[in-house]
């Protein structure tokens, strides 16, 4: 598997086009007809029998005759200009339906919300033109010039402010009830994708009348009772998503606990005191008022003065008291209005009547628009309810997230008893002209508890893990790694770094590692603490260099704030990149545990090289199908930007095991790629000017180096993160790049191929029928509420301690090996015990847990600056160059530097 055949063969032919971004993958086919996903071959038996009960309801469909009917709706204003005023869609479609009802015939209909709209049944004729008149009652301060009355004495003036609309609704395709009832059969159907979209966007249509807030098929109620502060002004509100499914038992709805972030609604003053962590009104001066004009741009806010709704569309350029504006009044005998130049503050003090108690100093909010401004004193208005935010999180509010959303299965289960009862779908027209029922039972399946794979650790232990944990006390680690020579560099984190060494040595010598003291601790000088994070990074670097030879096998780096370090990023691209040293950052508590050491220890033996605790049947070559020809797991994962970083790369990740027969070491891969695609376009390259054939390549080679010389006869994939209708590009375009990369090293080599995709953003919940807990480890479900054709599971390999557990969905979409449901469920059970930094079983199979953590590592070498100065400067229309990502040390690159 050398690089001589590499060089005799012609070049390969160029791996098949990747998807754009922003194009819909559904509408993306192949060049030829390509791979689907297979079909279920069999049921697994093995394990306890559990009765379960999960948040499907049966829906019953007494309807197979007819059709649903598709239209195409377009609303365009007076003059014919495309009207793309963003939520006002639903309002324009009940204004057509409530004057047009006699000549719609008084059909009932489900709209999206954009450009479809459905009906069960024909309307009276196939195209309609529609005008109607939407008003809205408004303020005529539409600019800073504001009209006094006669007599000097100013009153408000309100007008009905309307738009004409013209709504031209024209059919465009009927979708066939049957095609329901043929996908609940098994048999396929090209129509079955529309006909629950439909239905879907029936649930959509009774949430909106309720005035829900609609994101995707998740409804949110505007109920404080729901509401989850979360800090900063930002607040988790608590909803429910509801979807329909074909499954095995039938038509199910899928109903599940669902949240999403809003703008904690109230006085806007408040929102930014709490979101710029001003500890005290007193201190409103201190907010940063461009930070502050950027969260509120295009939030919605109410007026206490006029009770209207605006826009805010900026901040004024000067305080309340020196923003001016033209007023237009009449002195009495004038034939003419005059204009003043009147200053906000005292147009409200001496027209209004408001005394202003603390705005005079501040900014005011536009609602206008940008050449029309019309300004509002901030303390005069309120954001409104149930605004999305949808800017990135920060870590302490990810972990106020997570602790306030937490709900016990019994807690989660009346839940939906109680969301399910309020929606009232029973009553719905819409469903009711479909023939649709829905039970109001949680549909109750039968699962399977597997056993817990045998582990051994050093000295030839062997032992079985209880409840999916295990521990390191009195034992040591199967392989551990010897550190001869490390230094310790603190970044004015305050703590005992002596004590830390000592007591860190200490662990892993009762673990089974060999520790020399530290050869050095580099402590960051006084004068570097102010400087930017890169700044600090290179005074530290210069003073490693001017002590040390050459690079530490292990350099581990004291962080002074937890999880959010702005030094971490830039100190391991200059430990990857240009030192070669294997990084361990840590950010420690002021009393440190030995759990806390033992985790430490765990991570640093992996990433030195060694192995903390493996499977035994690795060893004596009794996995299914695995040990019977050298076989390469592989885990794959894309990581995209955070929201608003539009122009941030996404990095693909690949990891692959090494040293068959084992499956408990990995390499990884990583690369960056166009932003926000999900395919990933670097598992084969053809050979070109730089010296990179791709990631799967790569780690084809490292598989055979390390494996005694020997080519993977099968080949493992384990995919996370795409979605139902990506499945068919995994296989068509991934796939096809992973032969092809087989084919490029060996013509000859012929080896099979194993297709698995991973979901866990998905709303199906497990409970126990005869329990309040969760779950236990090991469950696994493959009959009642999975595909009623397609091959997929659902397995719940970790013991959930806190919430409700969420099971792993697998799909297998492509295998070659010949696996038997059972063999393959216990070998995802398996490699849910092999991920070398924790001592539980975790959610996901080890190899994409690895590709997720590599992904985010890398990530933080590629800095969203970076990308914007590299951006092509062409015009707004040319895309973006990707950055390429920082070459790594051959040392790195070979460990599990991701652990």
């Amino acid at each position: 598997m050398g690089s001589s055949k590499s060089e005799t063969l012609p070049p390969p032919p160029p791996p098949p086009p990747v998807v754009p971004p922003n194009v819909e993958p559904q509408k993306v086919a192949p060049a030829k007809p390509g791979r689907i996903p297979m079909a279920r071959r069999g049921y697994g038996t093995r394990g306890q029998s559990i009765q379960l009960l999960t948040n499907h309801y049966k829906v019953s469909v007494s309807k197979t005759e007819g059709y649903f009917f598709h239209y195409s709706v377009a609303i365009k204003y007076e003059d014919g200009s495309p009207a793309n005023e963003k939520g006002v869609g639903r309002r324009i479609i009940d204004k057509v339906y409530d004057t047009y009802k006699a000549e719609l015939a008084g059909k009932q209909f489900a709209y999206n919300g954009e450009k479809s709209l459905f009906t069960t049944g024909g309307l009276p004729q196939n195209n309609f033109e529609f005008t109607i008149i939407l008003e809205d009652v408004s303020s005529n301060r539409a600019s800073g010039s504001i009209e006094d009355d006669s007599g000097g004495r100013k009153r408000l003036r309100k007008h009905i402010r309307s738009k004409t609309y013209k709504v031209a609704i024209n059919y465009a395709a009927k979708v066939p009830m049957q095609a329901i009832a043929d996908a609940l059969r098994g048999r396929d159907s090209d129509h079955y994708q529309e006909a629950v979209r439909v239905l879907d966007v029936m649930l959509r249509q009774n949430a909106a009348k309720k005035g829900c807030l609609l994101v995707r098929q998740s409804f949110f109620h505007n109920d404080p009772k729901s509401f989850v502060m979360i800090g900063d002004g930002v607040v988790g509100c608590r909803g429910f998503h509801s979807s329909f499914r074909a499954t095995q038992g039938g038509l199910s709805l899928n109903m599940d606990v669902s949240t999403t972030m809003i703008v904690k609604p109230g006085p806007v003053i408040d929102f930014l005191i709490e979101n710029q962590k001003i500890d005290h009104p007193s201190r409103i001066d201190w907010i940063d008022w461009i930070k502050a004009k950027r969260m509120l741009k295009n939030l919605r806010v109410k007026a206490s003065n006029t009770n209207l709704e605006y826009k805010i569309s900026g901040l004024s350029d000067r305080i309340c008291r020196q923003q001016t504006f033209t007023l237009k009044q009449r002195r009495e005998g004038d034939s003419e209005p005059h204009e003043v130049e009147i200053t906000v503050y005292d147009y409200y003090l001496h027209h209004r009547n408001i005394q202003l108690k603390y705005s005079g100093d501040l900014p005011c909010l536009n609602v206008g628009r940008p050449k029309r401004p019309t300004y509002i004193p901030i303390e005069l208005c309120s954001l409104v309810s149930l605004q999305r935010y949808t800017k990135a999180l920060s870590s302490s509010q990810r972990a106020s997230l997570v602790e306030n959303s937490r709900q016990k299965p019994q807690e989660r289960m009346n839940a939906l008893k109680h969301a399910l009862a309020s929606s009232n779908y029973g009553d719905d027209p819409l469903l009711q002209s479909s023939g649709v029922s829905i039970s109001g039972d949680f549909t109750r399946i039968q699962g399977r508890v597997l056993p817990p794979p045998k582990l051994r650790v050093g000295n030839g232990q062997e032992f079985v893990p209880g409840n999916g944990k295990w521990n390191f006390n009195n034992r040591t680690l199967v392989d551990p790694a010897k550190v001869a020579c490390w230094i310790i560099v603190n970044f004015s984190a305050r703590c005992d770094l002596q004590r830390l060494s000592r007591d860190l040595m200490g662990c892993g010598e009762r673990k089974g590692m060999t520790f020399t003291p530290p050869f050095k601790i580099f402590e960051e000088e006084p004068h570097a603490r102010r400087m930017p994070p890169s700044m600090r990074v290179a005074e530290m670097l210069k003073r490693l260099q001017k002590d040390l030879i050459g690079p530490a096998q292990l350099n581990l780096c004291v962080l002074s704030e937890r999880k959010n370090s702005d030094i971490y990023g830039p100190w391991k691209r200059k430990a990857f990149a240009e030192w070669g040293m294997t990084t361990q950052c840590i950010a420690p508590l002021q009393h440190i545990n030995d759990q806390y050491l033992t985790n430490l220890i765990l991570k640093i033996n992996a990433k030195l090289g060694g192995l903390n605790s493996m499977l035994t049947i690795e060893r004596s070559l009794t996995m299914p199908l695995v040990s019977k020809a050298p076989t390469i797991i592989v885990g794959m994962d894309v990581s995209h930007g955070s929201p608003g970083q539009f122009d941030a790369p996404s990095i693909a990740a690949v990891v692959a095991s090494r040293d068959w027969p084992l499956i408990s070491r990995y390499r990884a891969e990583v690369r960056t790629q166009s932003s926000k695609l999900e395919m990933i376009d670097s598992l084969f390259k053809p050979v070109t000017d730089k010296l990179d054939d791709g990631t799967f390549v790569d780690l084809l080679r490292d598989f055979y180096k390390s494996s005694n010389q020997q080519k993977p006869e099968q080949i493992i994939i384990f995919r996370d993160g795409v979605s139902e209708t990506q499945f068919n590009q995994v296989l068509n375009i991934e796939l096809e790049q992973i032969m092809k990369a087989c084919k490029f090293l060996d013509e000859t080599w012929d080896p099979k191929f194993m297709v698995v995709v991973a979901q866990k953003n998905h709303h199906t919940k497990l409970f126990q029928a005869n329990s309040p807990h969760n779950v236990p480890p090991g469950t696994v479900v493959d009959t009642g509420i999975c595909h009623p054709r397609l091959n997929d599971f659902y397995m719940c390999a970790h013991a959930g301690m806190i919430g409700t557990s969420r099971p792993t969905h697998y799909h297998v979409l492509y295998d070659e090996l010949g696996f038997s449901s059972d063999d393959l469920q216990e070998l995802v059970h398996s490699l849910s015990y092999v991920y070398q930094r924790s001592t539980t079983a975790v959610s996901l199979v080890a190899p994409i847990c690895y590709a997720h953590l590599a992904a985010g590592q890398m990530a933080q070498l590629v800095k969203a600056d970076d990308v914007s100065e590299r951006s092509s400067s062409g015009g707004a229309a040319a895309a973006p160059v990707v950055p390429e990502m920082p070459k790594i040390h051959d040392w790195v690159r070979n460990s599990m530097f991701f652990c």
